[in-house]
């Protein structure tokens, strides 16, 4: 499988592969170290990254690769992104140019950019991971886009399979929680897009007005009922979203949506899932995210095997 970018599932041929190779990559991470010697891998980030930031260089390492880290919002000039414009404000370069100066000082580039919440039509164009991609000429990994996270789901996959009670086909849930701000749609619809190529059962649930964008939810089944969502379920995956056709609003801030002891009774004892961080006692509550059946860290510790059999496919073609 050649890979040149990976921004989403559609830029993957085969997922069980993938994922079969990222669980062999895990038992041996330092069998294909040669394959990134004297290639530099560029890591910018444009919002805040725990895991991201971590694994992905984690993974470079286990690769043999060099990489680089700069924090553009912080430490870089102000991005102008639109085409054709005076520059005579507040931005100070522009994404083509800076784009096209790391193209040069970087074999591979992964772009973090989460979206502004506002204006749905902006944000779903991806502006700023296409123009890195178009300008920097170098393969591109999403380390978390507008919409998207591949780069989670994978690990999230990954997790799913290493868990996954026999040769049952799981039923896997996604369930909204609330929480205190109005966050991105990106991980659940990078989740849903992934599931619904998945050989699972795959059900959303959330309260009326939060649905997803139906260009990632194509095969899902869709509740407002959490309960009757939850029955018989293998996995449980908690993750908050804003609204997408209320775009960027917070429509319910329920608490009866928080996940418990009480409401996993009704499950198949399904394991746990989130993609952190999380806020404990608002989306999760404590006995769930430190109990027996949680798959939290196990998912945390997939991210770098995700990001090494990316790495690895990209550093192959190149």
């Amino acid at each position: 499988m050649k890979m040149k970018k990976f921004t989403s599932v559609r830029d993957v041929l085969d997922i069980n592969g993938l994922v079969k190779e990222a669980i062999a990559l895990k038992k041996s991470p330092f069998s294909a170290q040669g394959l990134g010697k004297n290639k530099t891998l560029g890591l910018i980030f444009l919002n805040p990254s725990l895991r991201t930031r971590l694994s992905s260089q984690k993974a470079a390492f286990n690769l043999g690769m060099n990489t680089m880290v700069m924090n553009i919002d912080k430490e870089g000039w102000a991005l102008e992104t639109s085409d054709g414009v005076i520059m005579d404000g507040t931005k100070v370069e522009h994404i083509k140019d800076a784009a096209a100066v790391m193209g040069q000082y970087f074999d591979v580039i992964g772009i973090r950019s989460f979206p502004g919440l506002i204006d749905r039509i902006e944000d779903y164009k991806e502006d700023v991971l296409n123009k890195f991609i178009k300008y920097s000429k170098i393969p591109l990994i999403s380390l978390e886009s507008a919409t998207l996270h591949p780069l989670q789901s994978l690990a999230d996959l990954i997790t799913i399979t290493e868990n996954k009670p026999g040769k049952k086909r799981p039923k896997v849930v996604l369930t909204w929680a609330p929480h205190v701000k109005a966050l991105p749609q990106a991980v659940a619809n990078s989740f849903s897009e992934w599931m619904c190529r998945a050989d699972i059962d795959f059900v959303i649930t959330h309260p009326q007005g939060y649905e997803l964008c139906p260009d990632f939810t194509e095969g899902a089944s869709v509740s407002h009922n959490q309960d009757e969502a939850l029955k018989n379920a293998d996995f449980v995956y908690v993750k908050n979203w804003s609204g997408y056709n209320a775009y960027g609003k917070i429509l319910s801030n329920d608490k009866g949506w928080m996940l418990t002891n009480k409401k996993m009774s009704i499950t198949n004892n399904a394991k746990v899932m989130h993609c952190l961080p999380v806020r404990r006692g608002v989306e999760l509550s404590d006995e769930l995210i430190d109990g027996k059946n949680s798959l939290i860290l196990q998912q945390a510790n997939n991210r770098t095997y995700a990001a090494q059999v990316i790495l690895k496919k990209i550093l192959e073609n190149l």
